[in-house]
Formats: structure tokens, C-alpha cells, sequence
């Protein structure tokens, strides 16, 4: 049987490597984005997968793994600008983005976890088009709370839909690890 925790580890470790490399390549230029940007840009990549599903014929080289993984990057991105909102929009130190994006890293995995145990890992017969599906879905949210001045009545906020994007594309890698896409 597979050990979740140590596949996640190793997905998310693949995601950060790259976006750390990165942020040493281009500062943190994601800093002047908006969060209906953020949100742009990881319907971008969802949609991208989608397309390619229902295709089945992509033109252009980047796999749909480094698109999930750009997705969870982007979900991480999403998460350090709610919490960094007030502060100016400047380049900070890798050390701080690596730190940023650890936190990032153990409140997704907390939720995994919990999630996990409730749900006994019902994520592991599921595809990777209801992955797709369900990152989209939960960025129609996002967009809907936007636009609603960032108020939801009864509903969880953007970063819980953020989490769960991050989740989601984490299981998305572990299964196309597998080789079960």
C-alpha cells in the first residue's frame, strides 16, 4: 500500500525545488499580482489540462504534470498574497519565499491529512479530469467571492479554496507518479 504522506512530501518537494529556482531566476515578480490575477492564472493552467483531455492532442510541449504542478505553485502564490496583502508589493529574499511557502506547505498538509482520514482516500480512485473539473470549480469561487468584495455568507474563503486546489493538484502529481493517468 502506498504511504500518502511520503508521496506528497515528494510531490511537493518536486514543486518547490522549481519554484525556489524560480524565484532565484525572476525575484518575486508575482508580487504585483492581484488576486483575481492569481486566480487567472490558475484557471490558465486548469484550462489547459481540460482542453488537452478532451482533445487528446496537445501542440504545445509542457506536459499536463508540470501544469499541475504550475497549479499548485500558483495555489501557493494565491495563499502567501492573502496573508501578505498589507505589506508593499516588493522582492523578498528566498530565504523568506522559502519560509512563506513551508507554511503555505503545512497548512495544506494538515487539511490533507485531516481530509485524508475522513474521506479514507477516496481521492485514489478518482481521475484526473474530476481533479481538473474540481480545481475549476473551486475557481469559479474564488472569482465569485472576488466579486462579492471577499464576503461569503455561509461558504469557506478564498484560502480554503486555495487549499484545496494545492490538495488536489498534490494528488493529481502522486497519481500521474503512479502512472495511473
Amino acid at each position: 500500500m502506498p504511504n500518502t504522506i511520503t508521496q506528497y512530501d515528494q510531490a511537493i518537494q518536486e514543486c518547490k525545488d522549481i519554484f525556489i529556482q524560480k524565484t532565484r531566476d525572476y525575484g518575486t515578480s508575482w508580487r504585483v499580482y492581484r488576486p483575481i490575477s492569481v486566480a487567472d492564472q490558475l484557471f490558465i493552467k486548469a484550462k489547459r489540462i481540460r482542453t488537452i483531455q478532451e482533445n487528446k492532442k496537445q501542440l504545445v510541449g509542457d506536459s499536463i504534470k508540470s501544469e499541475f504542478m504550475g497549479i499548485l505553485n500558483y495555489a501557493v502564490i494565491g495563499l502567501m498574497q492573502l496573508e501578505l496583502q498589507q505589506e508593499p508589493a516588493e522582492n523578498l529574499p528566498t530565504e523568506q519565499v522559502n519560509q512563506l511557502y513551508d507554511h503555505q506547505v503545512n497548512r495544506a498538509r494538515l487539511l490533507m491529512s485531516k481530509k485524508n482520514h475522513d474521506y479514507g482516500e477516496a481521492w485514489r480512485d478518482m481521475s484526473q479530469q474530476s481533479f481538473t473539473d474540481l480545481i475549476l470549480a473551486k475557481l469559479l469561487r474564488i472569482r465569485q467571492i472576488l466579486a462579492n468584495d471577499g464576503q461569503t455568507l455561509i461558504s469557506e474563503g478564498i484560502d480554503a479554496n486555495y487549499l484545496d486546489i494545492f490538495n488536489y493538484a498534490a494528488f493529481a502529481l502522486i497519481l500521474l507518479e503512479e502512472g495511473k493517468h
